[in-house]
């Protein structure tokens, strides 16, 4: 058996385990075989490719290969174990912008393979050099524009630089401007390739992809990681084109197609269309005075809150990215445990875009051992929330605004939100009265069976957590007196 046909059969094999590895990554239960899948489908993929590269290129070239792999897994495992839950959406928005950076790299390096030696003696047809040259061309292209609008996600999600919307005069025009440049380019290098074009598309592309990403609002965020990732994989199957590798065609149609899904479902969940989230964030229509209040707030105190609690039948918690940033998230699974064990119902709404990343919530309830079977997408819990006694508003804003579904004139009008304020009881932790990330001030703090929790949300939630605390103390000790007094 050949090296290429075990390449082949290995490729094939890693493949299918990339795609066995999404298909676990769909469900809770699933999700942590669904990793396994995919840690063994990129270990044979390198394995294989490593021992058919190692038959074609010196033992010297096989060593630095070693040797970065080895950097990149000391650097890759460390980061990993150092990375808090909440620091993961501006994580995968570096991860996605090496995928771009390697895309980059690829296309000048075929470029340049093919001018060193010409043509003929890389056996590419002269038929064919058309289609080779527009393959270089675009995979630079969509590379570049990954690369730097990762980077500017990045800087966005860890509040290096404003979330807030870049405006530059005819913003979308100059997006539209810079497509049409790249076609023209596109068509040029292909008639007469030279290094000039092959600059001019490298530099476009850096410039879309920041101003790209730049010209989109905070409240976007979700979307646009999501549409990183999507064109991070188109980038690794462009790179798998120039390589002639099939597996990372296969790979990386796999990461852009479920990309792209996945960025029609963030778009669906906000009610906005794609072209819109390009267009620009949420936000940019509200006005200047976004953190005005349009009422009076009611304030409530840890006590108050915990007796609250103990009265209720049901309680749904609904978590937001205020959580993730407190890291509460174990003092909640806390709070849902003592609860249940009184005999209170409880359940979870998560949003789809609830964070700054798709399924963030999630993750950090079951990284807590909050069970699955608790834990609802929006779709599922809203019909319920009007038949519950209390909800728990934690470091949410704008997936809970009722402004979405009764304000036509609010610039996050038409979003599907948890319609909270349908329950008897609503508490709302948050650290102030401030507008959420879109800019956007939120009614249900003025509601009249809203009330407001202040401070950090894991230090609230273990003030609650006291209070039940005492107030099972005294139970039991109200017990213990009486037995003794009968």
């Amino acid at each position: 058996m050949t090296s290429t046909t075990v390449s082949h059969a290995a490729g094939l094999v890693a493949a299918l385990l990339f795609i066995l590895s999404l298909a676990g990554l769909s469900q809770h239960r699933t999700s942590r075989a669904g990793v396994g899948y995919g840690i063994a489908g990129m270990a044979l993929a390198l394995v294989a490719t490593i021992v058919v590269a190692a038959k074609s290129i010196s033992a010297g070239a096989v060593a630095l290969i070693l040797i970065a792999m080895a950097i990149g897994s000391v650097v890759g495992r460390w980061r990993a174990r150092r990375v808090d839950m909440t620091q993961m959406p501006e994580l995968i928005a570096v991860l996605h912008s090496f995928v771009g950076l390697a895309a980059v790299l690829i296309g000048w390096n075929s470029y340049l393979e093919v001018e060193r030696y010409g043509a003929a003696q890389m056996v590419i047809a002269h038929d064919l050099l058309g289609i080779h040259h527009a393959e270089v061309f675009i995979g630079i292209f969509i590379g570049a524009v990954t690369f730097t609008g990762s980077i500017v996600a990045f800087l966005k999600l860890s509040a290096r630089i404003n979330s807030k919307p870049l405006m530059l005069p005819g913003k979308n025009a100059l997006n539209l401007g810079a497509l049409a440049a790249f076609v023209v380019l596109t068509v040029w290098f292909i008639v007469g390739p030279n290094l000039g074009l092959m600059i001019a598309v490298t530099v476009l592309a850096l410039a879309l992809g920041w101003h790209l990403v730049a010209s989109i609002g905070g409240g976007d965020m979700p979307v646009v990681v999501s549409m990183l990732n999507s064109y991070s994989g188109w980038a690794a199957a462009a790179a798998g084109f120039l390589l002639d590798n099939n597996l990372l065609i296969i790979t990386g149609a796999l990461v852009g197609s479920s990309g792209a899904y996945l960025s029609y479902i963030m778009c669906r969940a906000m009610n906005r269309s794609f072209i819109s989230v390009i267009a620009g964030g949420f936000g940019i229509e509200a006005p200047s005075g976004g953190d005005e209040e349009e009422g009076e707030h009611r304030e409530i105190r840890a006590q108050e809150a915990a007796e609250l609690l103990t009265q209720a039948r049901s309680v749904v918690i609904t978590p937001g990215y205020g959580m993730a940033v407190a890291q509460a998230q174990h003092p909640v699974a806390e709070l849902t445990r003592r609860l249940r064990e009184r005999g209170v119902e409880v359940r979870f709404g998560v949003h789809p875009v609830a964070g700054r990343l798709p399924g963030h919530m999630n993750v950090l309830l079951a990284e807590a051992k909050v069970p699955y079977d608790i834990v609802l997408e929006m779709d599922e819990i809203n019909d319920d929330l009007a038949d519950t006694s209390v909800v728990l508003v934690i470091g949410a804003n704008d997936t809970v605004n009722p402004a979405a579904a009764q304000d036509p004139g609010s610039p996050i009008a038409g979003m599907p939100v948890l319609r909270v304020w349908e329950a008897e009881q609503v508490i709302v932790f948050k650290r102030s009265m401030a507008s959420g990330y879109a800019g956007v001030q939120n009614p249900l703090f003025f509601r009249e069976n809203s009330s407001m929790l202040f401070g950090d949300a894991k230090e609230s939630v273990e003030q609650v957590l006291q209070a039940l605390s005492a107030d099972e103390r005294e139970a039991a000790s109200a017990a213990q007196f009486t037995a003794a007094a009968a």
